[in-house]
């Protein structure tokens, strides 16, 4: 049956609504699947900073971990931990009975050492008067001698004097001339004068005999007096010996009270006033104290960033007890042996996870600190050190949001490896192919996919140095619509008021 007229033309214009209302929606849809980015113009930056950032801790420039250098229960602890104490001042006392009568012992062996000394000083005192007396003694028997031989001279004489007279008497009595009488006399005066001279000749040997038993007793008493002065040595030997542990004994005595040996603060006190403190071998630990004259921070950097660290360069540092506050650090140690995150102690004996990050320990020395803050710093508080590794001036940079890594290009369906399976083309040397880095730039409303080379990296910011040029206007956002762009596909910039979250999704 044949349509009428009015039929056809109802049915014509509801297809074409049909047709317009598909346009339209073609339209719309169209429009709604333009992606909203964010843009910003390439420029040349006057200084682009390359930083690597690393939490640590404030070390002091020492630690000296003070010990118990005597034996005794503590009696008293002078101080706390945080307090900053000087050289010379009293930290610690521990009881002192036993070293004062350890040095009250030591004393009177000492004392009687010196007696000893003095006694034998007396001795050789007493032997040398005594050989002074014997050899005034042999000297006098000597005089004796002298006389006793002058005496054995004169009795010669006399007895040479009367054998003369005896003769000339023997010899007139014989002529007849002489008397009986003078005969005798003269024989009398000759038996007289031999006598004597017997006499003197006894009392002279005598004498000779009395000088060597001085003279030997003489030498007696020099070795007398050597024996007392050698003792006197040995006496003053043994004295200096007491004297010496006399002294170490007033040296441990001292000890007793243990002095600060620096100027610091006290960074720990193990002990408590009771215990008993040993020493030797296994000395007691007292207290740790930390030498603040010069301060470091201790952090330490990931494995990927320490070849960037150089000793000598420049560092800001923020302590968490001190709030925003920044101070200025110098790098001047950078240690070459890694340590795992799970293990700080690290060490070359110690076997790790060759799966698991690394670290390395960077030492920086705080300069010209203020003395509010040196005095506000103690060790092991927390700190983040932003150590600047590389400057330059004048670059051309971009957001670092606005690079772009892609995969490798896929290969066509018809490429083989070397092998003949299908796969990504290798290159010549076996090279997995890399992937490309760039950014999107806008030209009119399409965006275009421009591979550059980069430098540094700053905070924000990445150095570009080849592929694009100054006012070239490039996408930088959102990150999720920056994932799906492709070469030639139309964008919307996005419209936000200042202020607004521009990087909304990134």
């Amino acid at each position: 049956m044949a349509l009428s007229k009015k039929k056809k033309i109802i049915i014509g214009v509801i297809v074409g609504v049909v047709l317009i209302s598909a346009v339209v929606i073609s339209v719309i849809a169209t429009r709604k699947d333009e992606p909203e980015v964010i843009t910003v113009t390439i420029d040349v930056r006057p200084e682009l900073k390359q930083t690597v950032t690393a939490s640590g801790e404030v070390r002091p420039i020492r630690f000296i971990k003070l010990t118990s250098e005597v034996a005794g229960r503590i009696e008293e602890i002078y101080v706390s931990p945080g307090d900053m104490v000087t050289k010379g001042k009293p930290l610690v006392r521990l009881d002192p009975t036993q070293l004062q009568a350890g040095q009250e012992a030591q004393w009177a062996a000492t004392q009687a050492s010196l007696n000893d000394v003095q006694n034998a000083r007396n001795a050789v005192t007493s032997a040398q008067q005594s050989l002074v007396v014997a050899e005034a003694s042999v000297a006098s028997a000597r005089q004796q001698v002298v006389a006793f031989e002058t005496a054995v001279d004169k009795a010669q004489v006399d007895l040479n004097t009367a054998q003369r007279e005896l003769k000339r008497n023997t010899e007139l009595i014989e002529a007849g001339v002489a008397s009986r009488f003078e005969y005798d006399n003269a024989r009398d005066r000759f038996e007289t004068a031999k006598l004597a001279l017997d006499t003197a000749k006894a009392n002279l040997e005598a004498q000779k005999i009395a000088v060597k038993e001085a003279t030997e007793r003489a030498n007696q008493q020099r070795i007398a007096v050597k024996e007392a002065q050698t003792s006197i040595k040995s006496s003053e030997m043994r004295a200096s010996q007491q004297a010496a542990m006399l002294r170490g004994q007033q040296s441990q005595r001292s000890k007793a009270t243990q002095l600060s040996p620096l100027n610091g603060v006290i960074a720990d006190i193990p002990t408590r006033v009771g215990e008993y403190a040993v020493s030797a071998l296994s000395s007691t630990p007292l207290m740790t104290i930390a030498d603040m004259s010069q301060i470091n921070i201790e952090v330490n950097v990931d494995e990927t960033e320490i070849n960037n660290v150089q000793v000598g360069q420049e560092a800001k540092v923020k302590v968490d007890a001190l709030g925003e506050r920044e101070l200025r650090a110098v790098v001047t140690q950078r240690n070459p042996l890694a340590i795992a995150k799970s293990d700080p102690a690290g060490g070359l004996s110690n076997r790790v996870n060759v799966q698991e990050a690394k670290e390395f320990k960077v030492t920086l020395e705080l300069k010209e600190m203020p003395e509010d803050v040196q005095a506000a710093l103690r060790p092991g508080m927390s700190s983040t050190a932003t150590i600047t590794t590389n400057t330059k001036n004048n670059v051309l940079a971009v957001p670092l949001e606005a690079i772009v890594e892609k995969a490798p290009a896929a290969p066509s369906p018809g490429a083989s490896g070397a092998n003949g399976v299908a796969g990504a083309t290798a290159s010549p040397s076996g090279e997995k192919p890399k992937s490309q880095k760039g950014v999107y730039i806008i030209e009119g409303n399409k965006v275009r996919f421009i591979e550059v080379t980069t430098g540094i990296t700053g905070e924000a910011d990445i150095e570009v140095m080849s592929g694009v040029q100054p006012k070239m206007e490039i996408v930088r956002g959102p990150s999720r619509v920056l994932k799906t762009l492709k070469d030639g596909m139309t964008v919307k910039r996005q419209t936000k008021k200042p202020g607004g979250n521009a990087n909304e999704g990134s």
